[in-house]
């Protein structure tokens, strides 16, 4: 470690003073912070923090999304290994601990708190009580993972209040996940002792939650997208709000990151501290982290700024370590060992097939929603050619299939699912949240059971079928939701086969994030697993005609 001073305009977010200073650094920590009489025009403060992410669904391993985020002035991630988890279990969970390990860039893990999310569904593994209590007894493991399991809470399930009960044994927090949920159903869940949410879609939700003592974390992800509706927490309720994504596709991480929330919050007129304190300094505090606020006797991990507008960022530091420089990441790829579980066999057509049971059936179509988790539930008329239900692409009502990855040849699950817009073709991909089974959509069946196999043959990854000939797949051999390539070559990759999706036909802004979204069960109102439609709402499965 060396030492170094620098001096531009400090941003104090502790006492709300911007004033010339200079920073000494020493072996990695702040030194001192000195006011001077002038300094340079940079702004220095401390790095971004994203307050809920799962690393996996950029794409990338820890050390290649690190690669991304820091170029954007992200020092620090509090990370939910949920999704590998799905796949691999607690080997998956230790992968990303070793991986991150890898570079200065700082990952916050939690424990996952609902593996698999329902019985409702196949997933790769389980993680009981006794296994949370052992990851909460980890040094690397910060806090309990967003409890999805509400019913499991208000119900006081004896497992759930269990993995619950380990965390608050252990002095960690434990985040939620309750969408929608509200009055005494909501304070149930916050008397367990459950102290944020990223999922609140109204700002009436919100502030009901906030009001329990909750914190709310504003997410802005590639598909699911409350910043709209969430921000004037900033100005009502700023020690209680935070910044997340979520889920962050590469393309869009190379694009920008908390940074972007940053600026639209300021040059909405937010109030610069407010905002700052959201990005920087309460996700730090609320989770105990240690990652420095610029202060003296704190790790030197700060950021300078052109301005306090745009926010470019000039040089991002880490335990004083230059990682990032005009934009420009500093940190090395570095080649990863695949990990993965993967046994489903080829497919063909007839797999797809739904025979109907009436001649004019009315069926339920899941509505999905633009830059929403939440789903509707329509009921309209089918199609039926030949005895069978078929995909009606001139009517917007697309067959959508989930295919148990896990096992050699299990039934294939089938529904319909309407704004997907496809005229023709399929997507598909093992994204699928949360136990990452085979998910596709399309506008026939000889295109799904193309986009399908192609996946298959990868042993995971995404793909776009322009037809059952026509196939582009971009693998991701690390659990079916990872690349082993770099960040940068992983967007470009990710862009390419996005475009072919969109000349597909497809409005939406994010298909393949918005389709891994369409298996998660946890969120209403209707969706699909492996084992068959279901009804978010109520917990039931249900027939796909009415």
């Amino acid at each position: 470690m060396h030492s170094f001073s620098l001096s531009g305009q400090y941003v104090d977010l502790f006492h709300n003073r911007i004033f010339p200073a200079k920073i000494d650094v020493a072996n990695g920590f702040i030194a001192a912070v000195t006011e001077i009489e002038s300094a340079p025009s940079q702004f220095i403060l401390p790095g971004f923090v994203d307050s809920h992410i799962h690393i996996e669904s950029s794409m990338l391993v820890p050390t290649s999304f690190a690669q991304l985020a820091v170029a954007h002035g992200t020092v620090a991630t509090i990370s939910d290994p949920h999704e590998i988890a799905n796949v691999s279990g607690l080997d998956g969970v230790e992968y990303m601990i070793r991986n991150a390990a890898r570079t200065p860039f700082k990952f916050f893990f939690g424990a996952p708190s609902c593996v698999p999310a329902t019985g409702f569904e196949t997933a790769g593994a389980t993680l009981d009580a006794t296994d949370i209590e052992h990851l909460m007894a980890h040094k690397d493991i910060w806090y309990l993972s967003e409890m999805m399991n509400y019913p499991g809470v208000l119900f006081n399930d004896p497992s759930v209040m269990a993995k619950i009960a380990a965390a608050h044994k252990h002095r960690k927090p434990v985040d939620g996940h309750a969408p929608g949920l509200k009055g005494t159903d909501a304070a149930t869940y916050a008397q367990a002792g459950i102290t944020t949410d990223h999922e609140c879609y109204t700002l009436d939700e919100a502030l009901e939650k906030v009001a329990l003592g909750m914190h709310i974390l504003i997410r802005e992800g590639s598909a699911a997208r409350n910043y709209e509706a969430l921000c004037d927490l900033l100005k009502l309720h700023p020690d209680h709000t935070m910044f997340c994504s979520d889920d962050k596709h590469p393309d869009e991480l190379a694009m920008g990151h908390i940074n972007e929330l940053v600026v639209r919050s300021v040059n909405r007129g937010y109030d610069l501290f407010h905002v700052l304190r959201a990005a920087c300094i309460n996700p730090v505090l609320h989770y105990k982290v240690p990652v420095g606020l610029l202060r003296k006797n704190d790790p030197a991990d700060f950021i300078i700024v052109k301005d306090l507008t745009d926010f470019s960022v000039l040089q991002t530091y880490i335990d004083g370590t230059l990682v990032a420089e005009n934009g420009k990441s500093l940190l090395p790829f570095q080649p990863v060992p695949p990990i993965n579980q993967f046994a489903a066999c080829g497919r063909v057509p007839a797999d797809f097939i739904l025979p109907a049971t009436q001649p004019h059936p009315t069926i339920r179509v899941i509505e999905a929603l633009e830059g929403q988790l939440i789903t509707h539930e329509l009921h309209l008329e089918a199609k039926v050619t030949d005895g069978c239900i078929v995909s009606d692409p001139e009517r917007d009502i697309l067959k959508i299939a989930v295919i148990n990855r896990y096992e050699a040849q299990a039934p294939v699950s089938v529904g319909f699912i309407r704004n997907f817009g496809l005229k023709r073709g399929a997507i598909a991909s093992t994204v699928g949240h949360d136990c990452h089974n085979i998910i596709v959509v399309g506008a026939d069946d000889e295109s799904m059971c193309a986009a399908v196999n192609a996946i298959i043959e990868c042993q995971g990854g995404i793909s776009v079928a322009e037809d059952d000939k026509r196939v582009d797949c971009l693998p991701l051999p690390i659990a079916g939701l990872m690349s082993d390539q770099d960040g940068y070559t992983t967007g470009e990759a990710y862009t390419t086969i996005n475009n072919k999706a969109l000349a597909l036909g497809t409005s939406l802004h994010a298909p393949f994030m918005t389709l891994s979204f369409m298996a998660l069960l946890v969120i209403p109102a209707l969706k699909l697993s492996d084992k068959g439609l279901f009804n978010g709402s109520t917990f039931t499965f249900t027939g796909i005609e009415v």
